[in-house]
Parts: structure tokens; C-alpha cells; sequence
């Protein structure tokens, strides 16, 4: 199988190894069916839709065929599917999230560093990690336990595995995990616009939270996060990072056609119609390409990032004394990606159009047993999830 991040430029590429996370699941005794489409490149390359790729087409939500959201795409909708019992995604930005949300499946999106991303097409090891997408929470839980853990070709694998518990994730899979966790609402990202019924939806859900036990603590918001979401920092910290860390993998490879981000670039250009670059072009790649290291502008983007998670998300969760924060769909991923933070995502309902949509639980590193015992409660309570009828499907 190779592995190509959908691109025709990797095809015929050999890789030194099996990805750390993918060793772990063979030693678990899990079987690979095959690889997952994706968002191409994971979806930094230019401006292809959500869930396409030149290797492997136009991935389709199986509740809408329209729009999977990306990068992780194929992951999701392998298993909302049914094709798949489990399948692992990759995050730099809400890419196990959105897809999980849109796609009617659980995500977990750890912390940075739990689980290797050793032998993973890169963007950044500052925001990159790889996670479980499954149809329940506890089989996210039991995957998370077979792949999270030290891997010596992952260095930050090794610092984050103090906060592996004792006996694993899969013991805070209890229905009465709600009991007694305060959870913060970040009203700020319950915007819903005209749909009046999803907003119904996630009133409800606050509801069933507070029945079952737990302590919501409203209206709170993080500190700067209209900064977090308006500023080009986050970009060009991952820019620079993804030229330095694409280059390294490509070089790493025991063969391959291309050896770094310029000749992947030259591939595109000398193979247009192949790769659609008229159509969704390949300005990211041509703009991370440009970039030289960490400037004065990109080292204050990553202090920027810094402060907003030192001073935002975690001072909130801290002062408040919160186990985690609650918000609809992935609209918090951005905040749990500049921080390294861990979130969970679990369906929550359906939109005007019948597009899933999650819930998502947020904290701060190291916080997957609470939000497990949070998200299993919260599943085990509502039981919403329903799979897709594939009505009006055409072969």
C-alpha cells in the first residue's frame, strides 16, 4: 500500500517503515483493510474541496454525498459507512473533528505527542497528531489504547507519555461519567444561524448534561479568541513548519519520485491535468515553498500562539476549575490546535440540510480520561447516532 497523501507525485514511493501508530495496531492484532482517501496533502495544497484528492477522487459524505470536510475525510467515511470498523486520521486543524462531525462518528483528536507521528506525511510537529475515528465511543477508546505510547522515531511521544493512565483509556468508559464534571459553555460558537432546530438541539443537550450530573458553568469565553480566529499567525508558523517538515520526510524515503516540496511542485506543473492544478491550483504549496525559516515574523507568531493558549484556553479551564469545555460541530479545534489540546467529538443531531453535526468536549493536555468519561456519558444518555440510508445513491 502506498503511501502517497493522495498525490500521483508519491506514487511508487517506498517508506522506511510502517508509521509508529500503524506498528502498534499490527501488534494489537488489528488487521489493515487499506488506506483511507483524504483531503490531498491534507488539504495544503491549494484550494481543492474538502475530501479530494487525485489519487483517490471526490470522497462524499454518505448521509448528503456532498461535502465530508476534510482533511481526515476518507477516515470518516469509511466508517460512517460501515466499510470499516476503526480507522485513525490525522489533525493539524480540525481534521479529525470536522470529518468525524459531518460524517455522524466519534473522534478523539489527542494531545500532542500521545500517540507517534512517526512515518505520517507531515505538516507540523508542533500541531500534527493522530487519533481514533469510530462509530462509539468505546471503540475510540480502545484504539486510543493500542496506538498512544512512547515511539522512540517520535521523540515528543516520549515526554507526552506521562500522561498515559495506569490500566489504559478504555476504564473511563462509565455511564455515569457526567457525575460531578463542570463543563465549561462557550456561548461564543453557538451561533447557528437560521436553524432554529439544531439550536433547539444543543439547548437540549445542555439539558441531558445537567441532568446527568454535571456542573455547567455559562457563558465564559476564551480570552483573545477572535484573535486565535482572525490572525494569519497560526499559518505562518505552519508554513514554515511544513516545508521543513516535508522535506525531511520526503528525504527520509527509501525511494521515491520526488525528494522535496520544489520537486512536488515541478511534478504538478509537468502533470496538470492529472493533479487539476488549473482547476484547484497549488498556491499553499508554492507559499509554503517561499518561506525561509523562522523570521522575526514567524517567531512571534509562534509567541502569539502561545500566549492566546497560556492566557486563553488554559487559564479558563484553570480559574474556573473545569474538567472540560463543551461547544456544537469542531468550531473549537483551532483553540485545541495552537495548544496541543485534546478534544472529542460525538454526534449530536442532524442540520436543516441533514448534514450530521457533533458536539465536541475540549481540555487541556493530558485531559483524554475526563473527556472520555464526558463523551461516553453524553453517547450513552442520547444514542443518536444513525447510519446513513444511502437513499438516492447511484452507482
Amino acid at each position: 500500500m502506498n503511501t502517497t497523501a493522495g498525490s500521483f507525485a508519491l506514487l511508487g514511493s517506498v517508506v522506511p517503515r510502517d508509521a509508529g501508530v500503524v506498528e502498534k495496531l499490527r501488534k494489537a492484532g488489528a488487521i489493515i483493510l487499506g488506506k483511507a482517501s483524504l483531503s490531498e496533502w491534507s488539504h495544503f495544497r491549494g484550494d481543492a474541496p474538502s475530501g479530494w484528492s487525485a489519487r483517490g477522487g471526490y470522497g462524499l459524505n454518505p448521509y448528503t454525498f456532498s461535502d465530508p470536510c476534510g482533511s481526515s475525510s476518507g477516515s470518516a467515511i469509511s466508517v460512517a459507512a460501515n466499510l470499516a470498523m476503526v480507522s485513525l486520521g490525522t489533525e493539524t486543524d480540525g481534521s479529525i473533528l470536522c470529518p468525524s462531525g459531518y460524517n455522524s462518528v466519534v473522534g478523539i483528536k489527542p494531545t500532542i505527542g500521545l500517540t507517534s507521528r512517526a512515518g505520517v506525511v507531515p505538516i507540523s510537529q508542533r500541531q500534527d497528531t493522530v487519533g481514533p475515528i469510530c462509530r462509539t465511543v468505546a471503540d475510540a477508546a480502545y484504539v486510543l489504547d493500542a496506538i498512544a505510547g512512547i515511539d522512540h522515531n517520535d521523540i515528543a511521544t516520549i515526554e507526552t507519555s506521562k500522561y498515559i493512565p495506569k490500566g489504559g483509556y478504555a476504564q473511563f468508559l462509565r455511564r455515569d461519567g457526567l457525575r460531578g464534571k463542570r463543563i465549561g459553555i462557550l456561548r461564543a460558537f453557538y451561533d447557528f444561524g437560521n436553524d432554529t432546530s439544531l439550536a433547539q438541539t444543543f439547548e437540549k443537550h445542555l439539558t441531558i448534561l445537567r441532568k446527568a450530573g454535571a456542573v455547567l458553568v455559562d457563558n465564559l469565553e476564551v480570552a483573545n479568541w477572535t484573535e486565535i480566529y482572525s490572525s494569519s499567525d497560526e499559518n505562518n508558523a505552519l508554513s514554515v513548519e511544513c516545508k521543513i517538515s516535508l522535506n525531511a520526510y520526503l528525504k527520509e524515503l527509501v525511494a521515491s519520485p520526488v525528494r522535496s516540496l520544489a520537486d512536488v511542485i515541478a511534478f504538478n506543473n509537468k502533470h496538470q491535468k492529472l493533479e487539476k492544478i488549473k482547476e484547484y491550483g497549488q498556491e499553499l504549496f508554492l507559499a509554503v515553498e517561499a518561506t525561509n525559516g523562522f523570521g522575526k515574523t514567524e517567531k512571534a507568531a509562534l509567541l502569539n500562539l502561545a500566549r492566546w493558549t497560556r492566557n486563553g484556553l488554559v487559564r479558563l479551564v484553570t480559574e474556573k476549575k473545569l474538567d472540560a469545555v463543551v461547544t456544537p460541530k469542531a468550531d473549537l479545534s483551532r483553540v485545541l490546535a495552537i495548544g496541543g489540546a485534546p478534544g472529542l467529538i460525538v454526534p449530536a443531531g442532524y442540520e436543516n440540510n441533514g448534514r450530521p453535526a457533533g458536539i465536541c468536549f475540549g481540555g487541556l493536555r493530558g485531559s483524554e480520561p475526563k473527556l472520555i468519561e464526558i463523551a461516553y456519558a453524553f453517547e450513552q444518555a442520547t444514542k443518536i447516532r444513525k447510519p446513513p440510508s444511502f437513499n438516492g445513491l447511484k452507482f
